[in-house]
């Protein structure tokens, strides 16, 4: 390589690791920035000012996160610099976020809809209106943006947003990205990602797993989605259809799933699974989920020894995912963090017994930080990820956001 495109490499990768700190913290000094970089004083000096000039960053007087000290120069990401537009695709509700930098959540809104199967040009039509209204910022200018990032219940295809099988949608080979990118008429790319592999990508950036580098995330809801980061990555396989664990064969004597298979594990902890068991109607959705927990809370006894046999095979399931990835953490989201504090023991039990002594000895176990929002949230990060790889190109170019 030419000394001056090594020289650029360089550089780019400097400002690279330098924007990924700020958009990951709240507020940073530069002494701060030096240690968690390796970068040099006067190297992260002058990457600030280009920063700082681009409109990324912003530098102050200040304490870093309010703490205590001589006041200093800090520095944090500049929300208004760039965003990006977050979407969601999920059993029963969409919703759409305007995001900034440094993950400041600028608009969201959400649409409930009664569960059933919607036709893709329906749900596409939906997010289009939504995306609208995230935009409109009630006489601001448009926000430049600079990437769409969209999480959706589906194995999804990732270089294209290609989804093969929805089947709690009723969607096979569907070409959602394509689709979308049509109606938004928006001129910035479209990333489509399965909702449980962006959840674990925000709870790893902004939530129960910020500062975990191996961790496992498991989300129930009608169907039960994972996400798996391994090293700090996000395992994707080879088309980007890794994590569908709730299609792994636990039961041969078990029900049919809407994937076609039998006895997969989502049959056996979802959310229908759950209802089954307590004799509610399996299709309730969130209203019905609610008052099950209550009963819960109440002590009813059939609903707490139902929540029981849900974490004996929430328990199994985990152990199994635990032998083969050996995670520092799992972060079970959805309906499985709602019903945690209820089967924790349980849970706690099957994994002692099922999972190997040196993968769980230093294994824990918490529900989700974000709550319903961590698909979003991801989605968000997903379409970050250009900027956050080469904000060089951002700074040389940035995107102005076309009229939706």
């Amino acid at each position: 390589m030419p000394p001056g495109q090594r020289s650029e490499t360089v550089h780019r990768a400097n400002l690279s690791a330098i924007v990924r700190e700020l958009h990951g913290h709240q507020s940073m000094s530069r002494t701060e920035l030096v240690v968690r970089t390796g970068l040099t004083r006067s190297a992260v000096r002058v990457l600030l000012g280009e920063l700082v000039a681009g409109g990324l960053a912003l530098e102050e007087t200040g304490r870093p996160e309010g703490g205590p000290g001589r006041p200093s120069r800090v520095v944090r990401a500049n929300a208004a610099g760039a965003h990006v537009m977050a979407l969601e695709v999920s059993v029963d509700s969409l919703a759409a976020a305007l995001v900034g930098l440094g993950g400041k959540v600028e608009k969201r809104v959400r649409l409930e809809r009664p569960r059933g199967h919607f036709e893709v040009d329906e749900v596409v039509a939906d997010l289009a209106t939504l995306a609208r209204q995230v935009l409109d910022r009630e006489g601001l200018p448009p926000a430049p943006t600079s990437a769409i990032g969209v999480a959706v219940v589906a194995a999804v295809r990732r270089r294209d947003g290609f989804l093969p099988l929805a089947p709690n949608l009723g969607w096979t080979n569907q070409p959602l990205g394509d689709r979308l990118f049509g109606a938004l008429g928006l001129d910035v790319p479209v990333f489509v990602a399965n909702e449980a592999d962006l959840g674990a990508l925000a709870e790893i950036r902004r939530g129960a797993a910020v500062g975990e580098r191996d961790i496992v995330f498991v989300s129930g809801e009608v169907g039960v989605g994972g996400g798996v980061v391994i090293d700090g990555r996000l395992l994707r396989g080879a088309d980007g259809y890794a994590g569908e664990v709730g299609h792994m064969g636990v039961n041969p004597n078990g029900r049919l799933c809407g994937c076609g298979s039998v006895g997969c594990w989502e049959t056996e902890v979802g959310e229908r699974a759950l209802l089954r068991r307590v004799g509610h109607d399996v299709d309730g959705g969130r209203p019905a989920v609610d008052e099950v927990l209550a009963q819960a809370e109440a002590g009813d006894e059939r609903v707490l020894a139902a929540l029981r046999e849900v974490g004996t095979w929430l328990g199994r399931g985990l152990a199994t995912l635990v032998n083969i990835f050996n995670p520092r953490l799992v972060v079970l989201g959805g309906l499985f963090g709602r019903i945690y504090r209820f089967v924790e023991a349980i849970v706690a039990d099957q994994l002692e017994r099922l999972a190997l002594p040196g993968a769980r000895d230093n294994l824990r176990v918490a529900p989700a930080a974000l709550g319903i929002d961590a698909p979003l949230m991801g989605a968000a990060e997903l379409a970050f990820e250009p900027i956050l790889t080469d904000p060089a190109a951002w700074l040389s170019t940035p995107p102005l956001l076309a009229t939706a």
